[in-house]
């Protein structure tokens, strides 16, 4: 059975190497162990938890059930002592090592991930930048707690619990194909907008909501003709049908970047409010080196974007 007390931190780490490498020979070159003491550590960990844990296979060394729903719990208590150990260290962005997380939609990452790509390989090269999309409801703790280092969006409901950076504000644009007929002015009429059969991008980012519940407020009921839970598939979409979408200010003026002369972009016919783009992080982490480093680039790069838009 297992308890605190009898639990080796290094069986973690055995563990946690064989989820990931599903080999016990490459489990072993990663910790540096022979795989006989593999194999042991393994058999330690097959009596604290009673079970397999791990099945030989053609395809390797495969989970049972226990194992999968133990390996997130081992991950984050794996990643708790790292985060604990660090700072005892001195953080050096050019020998650094460590993983951060961060949780922003798709929105985010089409326009500003490729860029900050470039700038950790060039400022460090050694760190991981681990994305995720965290449920709104779960950011909170998930800050609080060491598993997200950042979350980026616009996330009203963390400003009473978080730290937190404007970035920017973004505005929002009606974009579809290039075609005949289309109004040659700068912004559509409310009925020409409401004629038109729209794509609904139904995005967990708050932004989104607000968005909607500012049409709800006017009044405004489009058709939807279609409805898709991201953005990154919306060019492809528009570009062979004759359907408009609500889209980011910034969105709409990459989607015209990659593909040139393939879509206009009307400004909405109704006044709809701008919304906050904020970086948040928990004040816990407010002087760990590291986040502060990883924390500047996000609000020196994000804000140029605003600057620039």
């Amino acid at each position: 059975m297992a308890t605190f007390n009898n639990m080796d931190l290094n069986l973690l780490r055995v563990f946690q190497a064989i989820a990931d490498e599903r080999s016990l020979t490459l489990a072993g070159n990663r910790l540096h162990l022979s795989q006989p003491a593999v194999s042991y550590a393994l058999g330690r960990l097959r009596h604290i938890f009673d079970d397999p844990l791990f099945i030989r296979t053609k395809e390797g060394m495969q989970p049972t059930p226990t194992a999968i729903e133990l390996s997130k719990p081992i991950n984050r208590a794996l990643q708790a002592v790292q985060d604990a150990l660090r700072h005892t260290e001195r953080f050096d962005p050019s020998t650094s090592t460590r993983v951060f997380r961060a949780s922003m939609t798709d929105v985010a990452e089409m326009m500003f991930l490729p860029h900050l790509c470039e700038i950790l390989t060039e400022q460090a090269p050694g760190t991981r930048l681990q994305v995720e999309q965290v449920a709104p409801a779960h950011l909170e703790e998930a800050l609080r707690t060491g598993q997200l280092d950042f979350a980026f969006g616009n996330l009203p409901a963390l400003k009473p619990v978080t730290h937190y950076e404007l970035l920017f504000r973004e505005s929002y644009v009606c974009m579809m194909r290039k075609r005949d007929g289309l109004p040659r002015r700068r912004q559509l009429e409310l009925d020409e907008f409401l004629a038109m059969s729209h794509v609904l991008v139904e995005s967990a980012e708050s932004s989104h909501h607000q968005v909607e519940s500012s049409f709800r407020t006017l009044g405004v009921q489009r058709k939807i003709s279609l409805q898709i839970p991201h953005f990154t598939v919306l060019p492809r979409i528009l570009g062979k049908s004759d359907l408009v979408a609500t889209v980011p200010q910034r969105i709409a003026k990459l989607f015209q970047v990659e593909h040139p002369d393939a879509f206009a972009v009307y400004q909405l016919p109704v006044d709809i409010p701008a919304v906050d783009v904020t970086l948040h992080w928990h004040e816990g982490f407010d002087n760990d080196a590291g986040n502060a480093w990883l924390r500047q680039i996000f609000i020196d790069l994000l804000q140029q974007y605003g600057r620039s838009s």
